[in-house]
């Protein structure tokens, strides 16, 4: 078992574990870090007994860069973009950009694209492996994410086509299309996306393992669990961070300070993205565990057979 999956497991049990090692692990400075020095970090790793407790600073420093940075089913080092503490500092400009009232369809329509394109690298980076470890991206798993992010990106567009197609004489109705409508659109649609980039996983199915773990097979019940429970939770992240700064920023628009300062409400819209976002990504990856947990009734009648074991474990992702 990779020495960053036994952590995973182990921290796992309980949303506060959970997020405490999240708020470390995403720390953006790890991202500094070269692929030699992960790498002998993981080794580090690979050659030492983890106990339930870590106290070595060094081997602390080596699990953080190794579960920022190290895929947890292949070993392979995660492209700087597409790691861990990466989504944050890199989907943040591209959610304030998707989030703008854009007066035209071609600068939403490029910022909608950028955002999925590169929610499709980060779920398909971080997505589970295990039954393709040494498979190179095969042509129809390419055009199916060509697909999702085309996809995707139309439905991220459709409340600015509108607003921008038809005049609404009703402000009630401007306010709906123009603040309401796109929460809701944002979050299905990085839901959407999650789901068809590792659509693979519904059809071939993850390993399983028991508690110390050893393969007990390869279910399709646990792939379709893991995508969907990182669907909601990606659908959560964006929803939220879609969601809060418009709230806020109708709140201070009947502020006398906004009313005396009309230009500063653009910014503090645009902080207050990033600090939603910013708390919002620990909180949403760790409303699952990353080594998710399934009762073995759930599970196909071969692996039943396989194992005693009442509970087994398999990688979400992220």
């Amino acid at each position: 078992m990779e020495g960053n999956v036994d952590q995973w497991r182990r921290e796992g049990q309980s949303f506060l574990r959970r997020f405490l090692q999240l708020v470390d692990i995403l720390d953006p400075t790890t991202l500094l870090a070269s692929n030699k020095e992960i790498e002998n970090a993981h080794t580090l790793l690979q050659s030492s007994q983890l106990k339930e407790v870590v106290k070595d600073e060094k081997i602390k420093e080596a699990l953080k860069l190794t579960l920022s940075s190290v895929h947890p089913d292949t070993g392979n080092v995660l492209p700087t973009v597409f790691r861990v503490s990466a989504f944050a500092p890199f989907a943040s400009p591209l959610i304030i950009a998707i989030l703008l009232p854009h007066k035209r369809m071609k600068p939403a329509l490029l910022c909608q694209l950028l955002f999925q394109s590169y929610s499709a690298g980060y779920n398909l980076a971080n997505g589970n492996k295990t039954t393709c470890k040494d498979e190179k991206m095969p042509l129809n798993k390419f055009l199916l994410l060509i697909g999702a992010v085309s996809y995707t990106t139309c439905l991220g567009v459709v409340p600015q086509f509108v607003v921008s197609r038809y005049s609404f004489n009703s402000p009630a109705m401007y306010t709906f299309f123009r603040k309401i409508l796109p929460v809701p659109v944002l979050a299905i649609a990085s839901a959407f996306n999650v789901a068809v980039v590792r659509g693979s996983e519904f059809e071939k199915g993850v390993e399983v393992t028991d508690k110390n773990g050893n393969v007990v097979g390869i279910s399709q019940a646990a792939g379709t669990k893991a995508v969907k429970d990182t669907a909601v939770s990606r659908a959560v992240l964006i929803g939220t961070t879609a969601a809060a700064p418009t709230m806020i920023v109708s709140y201070l628009q009947r502020t006398n300070f906004i009313r005396r300062f009309p230009h500063a409400l653009a910014p503090i819209g645009h902080v207050t993205t990033i600090l939603i976002l910013g708390l919002m990504v620990p909180i949403s990856f760790s409303l699952f565990p990353q080594m998710g947990k399934i009762n073995k009734s759930k599970l196909e009648p071969l692996i039943q057979a396989n194992t005693t074991e009442d509970e087994l474990y398999y990688n979400r992702g992220l």
